[in-house]
């Protein structure tokens, strides 16, 4: 789907000036431990899937349905493993600026059948965790905290 449709209607008003977004990420494996990955048409590497969360809707929600969109794969949401404010704005080509506030949640697959199923990717596939693809740190962080049986994961400036 590209930019949601209220994006462009703040836009609108708003210019390219940073807009400070919810975003959701999805590391969801098959029954066989796999980890499904999109490679993204944007800039041509492997990563979860992603999306930026619509007004009104949960995280948990706006992940199932971007997993769906992105890969026509069906998933339900496990657990939230990574809670992260992205550290540097994206400058996108146009030169509208966002930074993410990242909910990164571990989901099992429960049916359809992983394709491209929208513009965002040019491949779809399911990866062993000791097979994966050359990726963003983004990525092989949000998978290593959900495959590990730890508390959701945060990072924090704050000190004792």
């Amino acid at each position: 789907m590209g930019t949601p449709d209220f994006i462009r209607e703040l836009r609108v008003t708003a210019g390219h000036q940073l807009l400070f977004l919810p975003g959701v990420s999805a590391v969801v494996f098959d029954d066989r431990g796999r980890v499904l990955l999109g490679k993204r048409a944007d800039n041509g590497l492997w990563a979860v899937i992603g999306g930026i969360v619509d007004p009104g809707e949960q995280p948990a929600d706006c992940a199932v349905r971007e997993v769906f969109e992105e890969t026509a794969v069906r998933c339900v949401p496990e657990r939230i493993v990574l809670v992260e404010t992205l550290r540097k704005p994206v400058v996108y080509p146009n030169g509208d600026i966002c930074q993410y506030m990242d909910v990164s949640f571990r989901c099992r697959a429960i049916g359809g059948e992983a394709r491209v199923n929208d513009e965002e990717s040019t491949e779809v596939g399911w990866f062993g965790v000791d097979e994966l693809p050359e990726m963003k740190r983004f990525s092989y962080l949000r998978i290593e905290k959900a495959l590990a049986d730890e508390p959701t994961w945060f990072r924090t400036t704050v000190t004792s």
